[in-house]
């Protein structure tokens, strides 16, 4: 797109309080970086399988650099720039609502009240199952941004309101589930879910809350069969508490018939809340 047609559609664009007006960039398939009315754009993009339209700086001396996450969602890698990122695409990518993932696919521009051209780029977008969007940042504390991001969340929740999608700012969890989720999400592959019936055998053994060590020993071979079932927590297919430790005492059950606090999916911790 010429940088005159840039210009006059960004000039156009204002953040009023229904978010009318805001322009979307993003790169194409082609790696071309085109621009949409913000309303077009969020009807007609698929942004789960655009490349990010900037990338995450790399600083020197910085103790965490970029990276990749496997996604269980949709096999494919999705780039961070953050732990506080990589721990929000690991809940999210438990979540069954989730159908797609990305990271920074789009740019939002408006002109802001004092007549100055402003943009934000969120970190990371979620498609859930009925077809609406979430664009989300990951701060790893409140404050973090400052004004300039309290400015842009105000914006991006209008815009993200205007089209029956969600803007958020992903809190991080607890200590104890972080830490309960990275340990489950080394089992996210397919290929710890073990041989065909293995999964029902799993499901027959926690019929009812049983610690974790008897259950699998009732199954089977430990080495076969304790990566399974740590896979069955990460798809819910098996749950337990995961605001508490995970150990070989905790309490299991298969998700359909758990009894009355034995719940906590993960999914339901640091997501989008209305889609959990």
């Amino acid at each position: 797109m010429e940088g005159h047609e840039n210009s006059r559609r960004v000039q156009q664009a204002a953040a009023g309080g229904t978010g009318a007006g805001i322009e979307a960039a993003f790169a194409t398939a082609t790696g071309q970086v085109t621009q949409l009315p913000w309303d077009q754009a969020a009807a007609s993009v698929r942004f789960e399988d655009l490349a990010p339209v900037s990338a995450f700086p790399i600083v020197p001396g910085r103790r965490w650099g970029p990276g990749w996450w496997w996604s269980a969602t949709t096999g494919r890698h999705v780039v961070h720039g953050s732990a506080a990122m990589r721990t929000q695409l690991m809940v999210l990518d438990r979540n069954p609502d989730v159908t797609g993932l990305s990271a920074r696919p789009v740019r939002l521009l408006w002109r802001d009240t004092d007549g100055r051209v402003r943009s934000w780029v969120p970190q990371l977008f979620a498609r859930y199952a009925d077809g609406t969007g979430l664009l989300a940042d990951c701060p790893s504390r409140p404050v973090v941004g400052g004004d300039r991001a309290r400015r842009a969340q105000v914006v991006l929740e209008a815009a993200c309101a205007r089209v029956g999608w969600s803007y958020r700012h992903l809190e991080p969890p607890p200590a104890v589930v972080a830490a309960n989720l990275r340990w489950l999400a080394g089992y996210r592959h397919p290929r710890n879910q073990g041989p065909p019936g293995l999964r029902t055998a799993l499901a027959e053994a926690f019929a009812g809350p049983r610690p974790l060590a008897d259950g699998v020993a009732g199954v089977g071979d430990s080495l076969q069969v304790l990566p399974a079932a740590y896979h069955a927590l990460w798809c819910g297919h098996l749950t337990t508490p995961l605001d508490e430790p995970l150990h070989k005492r905790a309490l299991i059950c298969a998700y359909a018939d758990r009894g009355e606090g034995v719940g906590g999916r993960l999914s339901d911790v640091g997501g989008d809340q209305e889609k959990g």
